[in-house]
């Protein structure tokens, strides 16, 4: 099948998530065309089955915000018309559901039928696409798109009682790709981290206010008030200047490195010993979930998806959002007892490959012969 994928090209989650799917993709015979404005972080190398087509948006002095939707919609006309696509992917529905509804009444035009799956991925949902001046459209997108799929059933409840949508949701969660996680490193370099006395606790996002940042270094201070230990801090965004702040503030920022934006994310889980996710909101939890696959115990919050990813008791432990006491005293549960970190790293390995993308392959692949098949009976 020739499918062309609509993304975000940056780290987030949801471009990783569209970026390792269309990859997967490829391996089993599609042939996939990646649309956005500039080639995906985690799509390294093209191949005779992945290609990456540019959206590019005029810089005019007429717009205040360049029309980007505009482009995209014409570029996905062009790139179905050019490679014969025969199935829009877009994933986060701002803007790629409207530009792709927009591109699909353009194609018919030319009698050409495209049909186009929506994967909701969170913020799309529950912060932007609520807003007063986006819900109308958003709901508009959703409802035209053929199918619709939600990475957790938390997003799913969120999406119909946030919207008036009459469209089904098909649950397909987040994956991993373990054969990319096996941890066969000869050269793991745990030394170059921290001393071999100390625990390595990590924390990996986009630096939002949405992901508590404050928290994980609370949480960590007071780990290390209890033993010796290392923060390791992954990622770029607003909230990093005042986490720097909050270390020397502290006294513990020769204990804290901050690494910024990494493709290394798996060199730097295979010596960690404890991931940090104490956000607000997540729709799933991708980022634990590659903490998990590395043999990494987690400490969450129990909000949105998480407790679909994280299992209380079992791949770590939960807690209400801000109650940094509690994750504090479970993290350092976990730590403290050498046997009883290791029965938590294998058992966050094991619950992680349940998501292995070999078991959620297959799911999106039924939803494209569904959304195919469709073509034969929808009239606009």
């Amino acid at each position: 099948m020739k499918i062309a994928i609509v993304c975000y090209p940056t780290f987030g989650g949801s471009g990783v998530v569209a970026t390792e799917l269309g990859i997967a993709l490829a391996g089993r015979g599609h042939e996939v065309h990646f649309v956005t404005y500039k080639q995906p972080v985690r799509l390294e190398l093209l191949s005779s089955n992945i290609h990456f087509h540019e959206v590019h948006v005029p810089e005019y002095p007429l717009f205040h915000y360049q029309p980007y939707e505009l482009a995209l919609s014409s570029k996905l006309v062009d790139t179905v018309k050019l490679y014969g696509i025969e199935l829009l992917h877009v994933h986060y529905a701002i803007p790629h559901a409207y530009a792709g509804y927009m591109a699909k009444k353009m194609l018919l035009e030319e009698g050409i039928y495209v049909p186009m799956i929506t994967t909701l991925h969170g913020t799309d949902i529950t912060l932007v696409g609520k807003h007063p001046y986006y819900k109308p459209a958003v709901t508009f997108s959703i409802n035209k798109s053929d199918v619709v799929t939600s990475v957790s059933e938390d997003l799913k409840r969120s999406t119909l009682r946030i919207f008036n949508i009459q469209k089904d949701i098909e649950v397909i969660p987040n994956f991993i790709d373990s054969k990319k996680y096996s941890q066969d490193y000869t050269d793991c370099q745990r030394s170059l981290m921290a001393n071999e006395d100390e625990r390595i606790v990590t924390h990996i996002s986009n630096f939002r206010k949405v992901k508590h940042i404050p928290d994980v270094i609370n949480v960590f201070y007071k780990v290390q008030e209890k033993m010796p230990a290392k923060l390791i801090m992954v990622g770029e965004g607003p909230e990093k200047e005042n986490a720097e702040m909050l270390c020397d503030k502290l006294g513990i920022a020769d204990k804290v490195m901050f690494l910024g934006n990494s493709h290394e994310i798996d060199r730097i889980l295979c010596f960690s010993d404890l991931f940090l996710l104490p956000s607000k909101s997540e729709s799933f939890g991708l980022a634990a979930l590659e903490a998990m696959i590395n043999r990494v115990a987690v400490i969450s919050s129990n909000t949105g998806g998480i407790p679909e990813v994280n299992i209380h008791g079992v791949s770590g432990f939960l807690a209400d959002v801000g109650d940094v006491e509690e994750m504090a005293k479970k993290a350092i549960y976990i730590l403290e007892d050498d046997t009883i970190l290791e029965e938590f790293k294998q058992n966050a390995h094991k619950v992680a490959t349940k998501f292995d993308i070999l078991n959620i392959l297959p799911l999106y692949e039924e939803v494209y012969e569904k959304a195919f098949k469709s073509r034969f009976k929808n009239t606009y």
